[in-house]
């Protein structure tokens, strides 16, 4: 059991409060420079937000986890999550660029003195985007210590092999954390090891050893497929220790989860403020659609689900903040969370019955959107396997 967080219950504190709603009212007051024609837009031409980016940017809001000493605001994973709530219940897509929150803690905690100073106030500034993890393979999946993409030392260099897929925003990042095996898997103790992180410049590398190729999917999320062919990468961009890269990268999933659990919880809302709103206005039969228990009390379900799970991600947020285990936390978060947000983009849906089709009225550009979070960063069934062994104590599942 995970007995430290178990038997923590954060205190109020009204002030960090009074914070976290001005940070969401003003990330509300942002998103509304962007309207939902704009989001349809981007998702019609398959299109990047470089002027939505660049301005959140600007505002500081991604760079809300870097320290102060590096241009940060040296804040926490709960005032992340809300900054990415807020923009998903604005209707927006923070998937087009949440990466920069959780990846760049990998630089933060891992890196050297050199590297911190090199890249996040930068990172911080906008002069240069971190936003990709290259780990997922098209033969491995979530089996992260089989992958296969190898990088071989060389002198005061690396030479990289391999391939990556579902890579998102590669196309419009200038570093990503390259995660290849430096040891074959069979020559250590355990299979975690032997793995290493590396900061790869992709504009460096794309052409010379990198290869891109955009992959059609179902929502605008800017994802590829990554070729490496003897690809060079300096010793100096070795991300923590070799050997010991899989930390690095298991290090930033906690923040991941928890904040992508804040985006669902952020499109739940979305989908109730719609559906509610819709069913209060149409009138059929003569009377507003919204007084049949058929169609208020599914909408008044999904809003309990998601304030449930907003709940979690809270929980999650603040343990994570607070340097405690959040592993299993921060993963349920991640479940309960994508699962109401579907369910609640199921009954927005339905709400509008024929309507609900419409590309004007944006409801299915949503929900193609959230359901997303079922499958990635992590399966619904592997966190159930997770929550079986490691909360439950039963034997593993795998």
């Amino acid at each position: 059991m995970n007995i430290a967080s178990d038997s923590v219950t954060p205190s109020y504190d009204a002030t960090k409060a009074e914070n976290i709603e001005t940070i969401r009212l003003s990330v509300r007051q942002l998103c509304e420079k962007f309207g939902e024609d704009y989001w349809l837009d981007m998702d019609r031409t398959n299109g990047y937000p470089t002027d939505f980016v660049k301005e959140l940017t600007s505002s500081g809001y991604l760079g809300v986890l870097i320290p102060e000493e590096y241009g940060g605001a040296g804040l926490g994973v709960l005032e992340a999550s809300a900054v990415m709530e807020e923009i998903c219940r604005s209707g927006a897509h923070a998937g087009v660029c949440h990466a920069q929150m959780y990846v760049m803690g990998s630089v933060l905690r891992h890196g050297s003195d050199e590297q911190k100073k090199q890249y996040l106030p930068k990172i911080a500034s906008g002069e240069i985007r971190m936003q990709s993890f290259g780990v997922t393979e098209p033969t491995t999946g979530t089996d992260t210590t089989s992958l296969k993409t190898t990088a071989r030392k060389e002198g005061d260099k690396y030479i990289v092999n391999g391939q990556k897929v579902w890579i998102s925003r590669i196309q419009h990042t200038d570093l990503m954390i390259l995660l290849a095996r430096t040891t074959n898997k069979d020559e250590v103790a355990k299979k975690t090891d032997g793995l290493s992180a590396f900061i790869l410049d992709v504009k460096k590398a794309e052409g010379k050893g990198l290869t891109i190729r955009p992959i059609e999917s179902m929502i605008n999320h800017h994802s590829c497929e990554l070729f490496f062919d003897d690809l060079e990468v300096p010793a100096e961009n070795l991300l923590g220790q070799e050997g010991k890269g899989f930390k690095v990268i298991l290090d930033g999933m906690n923040a991941e989860r928890v904040l992508i659990a804040a985006e669902c919880v952020g499109d739940g809302r979305y989908f109730i403020d719609k559906a509610s709103k819709y069913a209060t206005e149409r009138v059929v039969f003569g009377k507003p659609i919204g007084t049949n228990q058929g169609v208020q009390f599914p909408i008044a379900r999904a809003h309990t689900q998601i304030e449930a799970a907003a709940l979690m991600v809270e929980k999650a947020a603040n343990l994570f903040d607070a340097g405690l285990p959040c592993g299993a936390e921060a993963n349920m978060s991640k479940m309960l969370a994508s699962e109401a947000s579907w369910a609640a983009g199921d009954v927005c849906m339905q709400t509008h019955g024929g309507f609900a089709f419409a590309k004007e009225y944006h409801i299915e550009r949503k929900f193609r959107e959230t359901r997303l979070y079922q499958i990635a960063p992590i399966s619904t069934n592997l966190i159930l396997s997770f929550v079986g062994e490691h909360v439950l104590g039963m034997p593993r599942s795998y």
